[in-house]
């Protein structure tokens, strides 16, 4: 009996170590609302890996990309999973910084939409899983615009947009015509910005590297969105960026928002939207050309080198960007909370497209998005709202706060613009592309 007793005494504190043993993977992610539905369903991970406990650092978008940025180049290993953007994934596998993505066939890599995939991809191996993907479009209230005798065009250009904005703006009844990015930031106020600069005829860099931002399509640009945003515009629009103006639009105070296709999942929701009933979507408007009108981006799970448990974060990749993953949401939070642009099932799925209205529109501007291929002029770089090299996120943050302050009407355009061509020359040549 008595060693009956001690084998049971022995197992109990065997499996209490065991417990308190639990293996701990630490995920730094950004609080986007997908994210946090992500960080709920974690349970069942955990569930079904008993001997794992997840531990998560939720951060705002610019605090981690610095946070991650700091961490991964100095080799730290302070976290097994990270989420990384399309800008991050091409320039740190090529540096060595990432894992490749290990998968088997029920995972189906080539389910994933080819833009995204192969944006995550270097000599054909995936370097990081996409969480969910987006482009950008026009999300509007539809009772606005037909209240106002007006029709939204399938492609609207940004001169037919003026008009609308115009004719919708009440600001005496708490509704705005237009809201935009306006927090710095190169993927905050510079990712909706470097579109516009897109559809106007302009570009980040000419051929020869040299930075093309006091120039003439990035003034006509910036001054209408300027002049838009200051008429039309909510107020404090400088400090806005995705969650801010997505908290405007479902508490029915804009009129006209354009941004990420991944927000069409929240302002149609009752749950989350007063005005869930009363939104459409069509494309980002245009200008001069169609090309980089509208952008393309992944948050995207991956892991660092210097991860000490590479396996077990494989592991919770591979089940946070599966099939099973979007079904699993679906049964918790209904079809149309399901994390998208990722996965061509996803669309194909029929109980999705009953839910999701916004889904032809976001499938077609994910679609049309080239990031080879998204200025008028010749450009040397890949990306549609940002440049694949290095540089660019010192860059796109010295050019975001003079883009701000301009909207702030702490400093002119054209004083903008000037100072941000001064900066990126700086660091152009700081990174011996050109000898002025």
């Amino acid at each position: 009996m008595k060693l009956k007793i001690c084998a049971a005494l022995v197992t109990a504190m065997l499996g209490s170590a065991s417990a308190f043993a639990a293996t701990e993977l630490v995920i730094a992610t950004v609080n986007n609302g997908h994210m946090i539905t992500m960080q709920k369903l974690t349970k069942h991970f955990e569930a079904a890996n008993p001997d794992v406990k997840v531990k998560w650092v939720t951060l705002e978008e610019g605090v981690l990309r610095q946070r991650v940025t700091t961490d991964i180049a100095t080799k730290g290993g302070q976290f097994d999973v990270m989420t990384i953007g399309l800008y991050e994934a091409p320039i740190w596998s090529k540096k060595g910084w990432l894992a490749p993505i290990t998968t088997d066939a029920a995972y189906d890599v080539d389910d994933m939409l080819p833009a995204i995939r192969n944006g995550l991809s270097l000599d054909g191996k995936l370097y990081a899983a996409p969480f969910y993907g987006e482009s950008s479009m026009t999300m509007y209230r539809a009772d606005l615009v037909k209240a106002a005798g007006l029709t939204m065009p399938a492609n609207p250009t940004w001169t037919e947009m003026a008009n609308i904005v115009a004719k919708i703006n009440d600001p005496a009844k708490g509704v705005y015509g237009l809201c935009l990015r306006g927090k710095p930031g190169w993927g905050d106020n510079m990712a909706f910005l470097s579109t516009m600069v897109n559809t106007y005829g302009g570009q980040w860099f000419d051929t020869s590297w040299k930075p093309q931002i006091d120039t003439k399509p990035w003034h006509d640009a910036i001054t209408q969105y300027v002049d838009l945003m200051k008429k039309y515009g909510p107020p404090g629009a400088s400090a806005n960026s995705f969650n801010e103006n997505l908290a405007l639009f479902n508490e029915g105070k804009c009129g006209v928002w354009i941004d990420a296709t991944i927000a069409a999942s929240f302002i149609s929701d009752p749950k989350q939207s007063k005005v869930a009933d009363k939104v459409a979507f069509t494309q980002a408007p245009t200008a001069v050309t169609p090309k980089g009108a509208n952008w393309l981006w992944s948050w995207n799970l991956a892991v660092p080198a210097s991860s000490k448990k590479p396996e077990i974060a494989q592991k919770f990749i591979a089940w946070a960007t599966s099939k099973d993953y979007v079904n699993l949401v679906a049964k918790e939070e209904g079809w149309g909370a399901v994390p998208t642009g990722t996965r061509k099932s996803t669309y194909a799925n029929p109980e999705f497209q009953k839910v999701a209205k916004f889904a032809t529109e976001e499938l077609k501007a994910i679609n049309s998005a080239n990031p080879n291929d998204s200025t008028l002029p010749k450009s040397p770089y890949v990306g549609v709202q940002y440049a694949a090299i290095p540089e660019f996120q010192a860059i796109g943050i010295a050019v975001g706060q003079q883009m701000s302050a301009a909207l702030a009407g702490k400093v002119t355009v054209d004083a903008a613009l000037k100072t941000s061509q001064t900066a990126a020359d700086r660091e152009m040549t700081k990174g011996g592309y050109y000898k002025k």
